[in-house]
């Protein structure tokens, strides 16, 4: 009987999955004696379970010719048409809101971008704040699966920069792998992949647990940190009773969103070689230590200016409260999370001197690893781009040196860079479009901009922090938020995946 319902459309087991997730949140808010969140939920998951029976049963012979087309395009339902009916019980359980920014927050939630047109916590139930944690969970744990299961082998989700190397030594695909149907892809992957994320959901859980964070707080920490999609039902780590030491377990797990090496389950000796050797961990970590350190001594500068030098005990414990806080929202920014650090403002009002945004789009753009949670353009055709200009100046002082060894390294820096650079170009290009949309809409330059990244990196706590004053989505236009929407599906599909579905030959027998 599992078989049987793993057998069955992605979209329709998409379906299931989201109305069995509906109950609890009912028991939350049951145990917590919310009866209209519980009846909301409750209702809502009975339905949609039963609906979504009758529709498996109808299409439980339904073959499929083309099963990559099929997912593809299952995928893209999921992120356009899922939310429907996933913001059902949250438009039930809120009352006092639009079906629309319901749909909208659930968008949001589902691919893992975390922007909220609630911005007052204390409107949501306990019972809505967890849906809205668990929705960007599992929306997590649909981009992890399906981007092993179905876009390594055919090659995209930046899998493309590996070449045909990436489908098998690189993304852990055997050859039987290769030539199975998605269907058994997902499976076996998801059979494979589940374990591992519930069990590192479970340990951050318990560990903000102890750092003093209350369970609902604990818990939609843990599932906004593994899936990267900064949902709190507190605002973030800024209004988190854990303090420090909850940002330094968030911190902890923000790494496995920087490499799929982070979660192999290869022997120690070969899984520690592999990590130490791989390119996305090593330019995440040049970032994560050059980027905090510049803005450290750029801090340090204003308060020398600013501060009496003499207390150097005061001015040092500020200056650590400085690196600290740096550290830890360049790596959430980084892996597209959004939390900010307690001592982020703290640095700011300690120098005298304001952290310019562009720092964390920059840093939002650039984005996590390939095959991960996080958005972005990714690590790895970064790292590929990087690769190929240092060849190039290379190639400047020595016309005819020959480059460096290795089979792999070479195709990155050529076929490697040649696929990212595209993806560049498209990323930049739709950039310039939702831009232009944006602007239409009444919006200003500045906010078109920080919206427009938000979106396409899947990084909506952004808005917030990026500009010197706050961007609400609450206060947009219906207009712009329709824009937003299929801009967050965009970023999250990313655009080469689009640009498949639009070629003829893919729709071809």
């Amino acid at each position: 009987m599992p078989s049987r319902i793993l057998g069955l459309p992605l979209i329709v087991l998409l379906m299931m999955i989201g109305a069995a997730s509906m109950f609890l949140p009912a028991i939350y808010a049951g145990a917590v004696r919310d009866w209209d969140s519980a009846r909301a939920f409750l209702f809502s998951g009975i339905i949609f379970m039963t609906l979504s029976a009758m529709i498996g049963v109808a299409v439980s012979n339904y073959g499929v010719r083309r099963q990559a087309r099929s997912h593809l395009l299952a995928l893209l339902a999921a992120y356009a048409v899922l939310p429907a009916m996933l913001a059902v019980p949250l438009y039930e359980a809120v009352g006092d809101t639009r079906y629309f920014n319901a749909y909208f927050e659930m968008v949001s939630s589902l691919t893992t971008t975390g922007a909220s047109v609630y911005p007052d916590p204390g409107r949501l139930t306990g019972a809505v704040h967890l849906w809205r944690a668990l929705v960007g969970w599992m929306g997590g744990f649909l981009v992890w699966v399906t981007a092993i299961a179905i876009m390594a082998p055919l090659s995209l989700g930046g899998f493309e920069v590996l070449g045909d190397r990436g489908d098998t030594a690189d993304s852990g695909l055997t050859q039987i792998q290769q030539v199975a149907d998605p269907q058994m892809r997902l499976r076996r992957y998801a059979y494979m992949l589940f374990p591992i994320y519930f069990i590192l959901t479970l340990v951050a859980f318990v560990l903000l647990l102890v750092a003093g964070d209350t369970p609902l707080v604990a818990v939609s920490h843990a599932m906004s940190t593994l899936a990267t999609s900064g949902i709190s039902p507190v605002g973030g780590t800024t209004g988190a009773q854990s303090g420090i030491g909850g940002e330094m377990v968030i911190l902890l797990f923000l790494g496995f969103a920087l490499s799929r090496r982070t979660f192999e389950r290869d022997g120690n000796v070969r899984r520690r070689k592999r990590i130490r050797r791989d390119p996305e961990l090593r330019m995440a970590a040049g970032l994560v230590v050059l980027v905090p350190l510049f803005l450290f001594l750029r801090h340090w500068w204003g308060a020398i200016e600013i501060e009496n030098v003499g207390n150097f005990g005061v001015l040092a414990a500020q200056g650590f409260a400085a690196l600290w806080g740096g550290v830890f929202t360049v790596l959430s920014f980084l892996t597209t999370t959004g939390f900010e650090s307690t001592h982020w403002d703290t640095a700011q009002a300690w120098s005298g001197l304001e952290t310019p945004g562009l720092v964390l789009m920059g840093l939002a753009l650039i984005g996590g690893g390939v095959a991960t949670t996080a958005g972005g353009v990714k690590l790895l055709r970064v790292y590929a781009l990087y690769k190929h200009g240092i060849r190039e100046l290379e190639r400047l002082v020595h016309p005819s040196s020959v480059g460096g060894s290795g089979v792999f390294a070479r195709h990155l820096r050529t076929r490697g860079a040649y696929v990212a650079w595209i993806f560049f170009m498209l990323f930049a290009m739709s950039i310039a479009v939702v831009m232009l949309a944006l602007s239409l809409t009444g919006l200003n330059f500045d906010q078109t901009t920080v919206l427009t990244i938000a979106a396409l990196s899947n990084t909506g706590p952004l808005a917030g922090i990026a500009e010197s004053v706050p961007i609400s989505y609450a206060t947009l236009s219906d207009a712009a938020k329709w824009i937003l929407t299929a801009s967050m599906v965009l970023g999250r599909l990313e655009t080469l995946v689009i640009i498949a579905l639009l070629n003829p030959e893919f729709w071809r027998n």
